[in-house]
């Protein structure tokens, strides 16, 4: 079964990734949109003080997670043509495994994601961009990235198959693109009002921007990275388990 489960995945996931390198806009707009923040660098990188690091260096984790935000959106997109499509119904008359079809847009999310995160991390570094991180470092970094991934990819799961409309099934990504910006990613906390810097202080997006930052740095990350670790861990198994609640429903 696993074996019959991991087959239909594999040629599900080539139907999916085809979609998404046909598909110009979604490529321009999951890799120039963070691009473009990136360069808020040369807007607010004189009147910001972060220490003794760049503020690209500072800035860079925040928006790789504005990249991955933004790119899940169009999984949830994607989703809903194929269950408007009735291409669900034609799946289920096959023999394939009934999960796949889900995981097939998951781990297409997952590349196209980490493409993405990819390219921004090479214009970071023509911008200035530099780090002390080794090769476990950036390992640890990557695992995140992937783990961040996975938990709001499955986030997207769910408006992908109970969305009304193309526009509301994307519409969802808004408040995770919002996120970052009420959080450490672009500004320190302490500069932040009472109970804003509460608020950034204890939602996801700061642990996980600061715990890659220390791996950047290769700082010991100390209790952050469990706080990170459990944040990603705790929306993914939610996520997760809300989606194939959904899908079962779906397919029933």
């Amino acid at each position: 079964m696993s074996g019959h489960f991991a087959g239909d995945s594999l040629v599900l996931l080539g139907r999916s990734r085809r979609h998404i390198t046909r598909s110009l806009d979604t490529i321009i707009t999951t890799t120039i949109t963070p691009i473009v923040l990136l360069l808020f660098t040369y807007v607010f990188g004189g009147a910001i003080n972060t220490g003794a690091e760049s503020y690209v260096t500072y800035l860079l984790p925040g928006i790789l997670l504005i990249t991955i935000a933004s790119g899940i959106a169009y999984t949830a997109f994607r989703l809903f043509l194929d269950l408007k499509s009735g291409i669900f119904e034609r799946f289920q008359s096959m023999p394939i495994a009934r999960s796949a079809v889900l995981w097939a847009h998951v781990l297409t999310s997952v590349i196209a994601n980490l493409i993405s995160v990819a390219v921004v991390v090479l214009v970071a570094f023509a911008m200035g961009f530099r780090t002390s991180a080794g090769p476990l470092a950036w390992l640890a970094v990557l695992g995140m990235l992937v783990l961040f991934t996975l938990a709001l990819t499955w986030i997207a799961v769910i408006p992908g198959l109970t969305a009304k409309s193309a526009d509301g099934a994307s519409a969802f990504s808004y408040p995770l693109v919002f996120l970052p910006f009420v959080s450490s990613a672009f500004v320190p906390t302490t500069t932040m009002p009472g109970p804003v810097r509460a608020f950034a202080e204890h939602q996801p997006v700061t642990s996980i921007v600061n715990t890659i930052r220390d791996l950047f740095a290769e700082r010991p990350a100390g209790t952050g990275i469990w706080t990170a670790l459990a944040w990603c861990v705790g929306i993914l198994v939610v996520a997760y388990v809300f989606a194939n609640v959904i899908y079962r429903r779906k397919i029933s």
